[in-house]
């Protein structure tokens, strides 16, 4: 098979598809790999080092035009006129992206996307770890936004000796907010953590003891700890599905003042209210006095760790695709569960119920209950 891997065009998007390391394996089990020249620059994988692997370097349009696309963020506008009815794997999130799911379908793409691959189990394997690089970042990069010259309250995370360190709250306390609470706490912060799900807060008190405050989330409850907070990190997930509101305008517009709310879910349309993706170059709006940070590529600031993470995530449905193309959807359920588009139609019914007008077709294989 014929494996492209195109540079990523998104804004500060360090990351690439394919190490020269996974680039081997698969020339060394008979793939032909094309690498745009330079995708790797970001993450400091130079061409030469993907030529020594067995790759070629070519063109855009060489990479796009392969049996099997790899990329790590979804497909921008400027790239749609690229899209055919190949086999691309990548993140997508369709539910937020309309568009995108409609340029998908008008070029027969048989689309698998990371962010639905799922296990049995309900576990996210691909996700999962570019979800636990972006807790721990909203905790680095909201600590950054508290300081003064960025707009924020002055805060020190850690605060200083005889002064309490910052008022940070996590809402949701799965993968990325597990992820953002230990970097909350290793900095020094007040934590608190708020789950609807019982087992999720008792995993967080047994982690960290009388270091994290854990509460039930109901709407009240979240209303009481951002009006003390002084960092807010979003991080609610529902596979496939639209990120749900849980901080809405009127509650930011009562906050103190250069207080800092961090969306992960923004990918899936954000969990706050005012959230708007925004940018590495550009990556704050400012709401009522608050910062919101909504960056939706938020791994890409830490190119190298993040391209190890995803591709040793990635690395055996790629070799199974690989060997199998097409007909690995049906034989994989983890990765039956990860085509959101085929033939013409969604085929994953999370998406397809956020995206009611276009066309769907039952999967081949349902997700989970949770």
């Amino acid at each position: 098979m014929r494996i492209g891997v195109p540079a990523e065009v998104k804004n500060r998007e360090t990351r690439v598809a394919l190490t020269p390391g996974g680039a081997g394996r698969l020339v060394a089990a008979g793939h032909e790999v094309v690498i745009q020249a330079g995708a790797g620059g970001g993450s400091f994988l130079g061409d030469d080092a993907y030529v020594a692997a067995g790759a070629r370097l070519g063109s855009r349009e060489d990479a796009w035009a392969a049996d099997l696309v790899l990329k790590v963020k979804e497909p921008v506008p400027e790239e749609y006129p690229l899209l055919s009815d190949n086999l691309l794997f990548t993140f997508l999130h369709l539910a937020a992206n309309e568009p995108l799911a409609r340029a998908l379908l008008a070029a027969g793409t048989t689309a698998v996307s990371y962010d639905t691959v799922q296990r049995d189990d309900g576990s996210l394997p691909i996700l999962a770890p570019m979800s636990a690089i972006a807790g721990a970042l909203g905790v680095l990069e909201g600590g950054h936004h508290l300081l003064s010259p960025y707009g924020g309250r002055g805060v020190l995370l850690g605060g200083a000796p005889g002064v309490a360190g910052a008022r940070v709250v996590v809402i949701g306390a799965g993968v990325a907010g597990s992820a953002a609470l230990d970097q909350a706490v290793a900095q020094g912060a007040d934590a608190v953590v708020l789950d609807l799900d019982p087992s999720r807060l008792e995993a967080a008190r047994s982690r960290h003891g009388d270091r994290v405050r854990a509460v039930a989330s109901t709407p009240e409850a979240v209303e009481e700890e951002l009006l003390e907070a002084d960092l807010v990190i979003g991080a609610v997930l529902v596979p496939g599905r639209p990120a749900p509101t849980v901080v809405p305008h009127s509650l930011v517009a009562r906050m103190r003042p250069g207080s800092v709310l961090v969306d992960i879910a923004i990918d899936q349309g954000g969990c706050f209210e005012d959230s708007r993706p925004t940018t590495h170059d550009d990556p704050v709006l400012e709401v009522e006095g608050s910062l919101v940070y909504c960056v939706a590529n938020m791994p890409g600031a830490v190119g190298a760790t993040a391209t190890a993470a995803l591709v040793h995530a990635t690395g055996g449905y790629v070799e199974a695709l690989a060997a199998h193309g097409r007909d690995e959807l049906y034989e994989d359920a983890s990765l039956a569960r990860g085509l959101n588009v085929d033939a013409g139609s969604l085929r994953c019914r999370a998406v397809a119920e956020a995206l009611p007008r276009l066309p769907f077709l039952a999967p081949p294989v349902e997700a989970p209950a949770r």
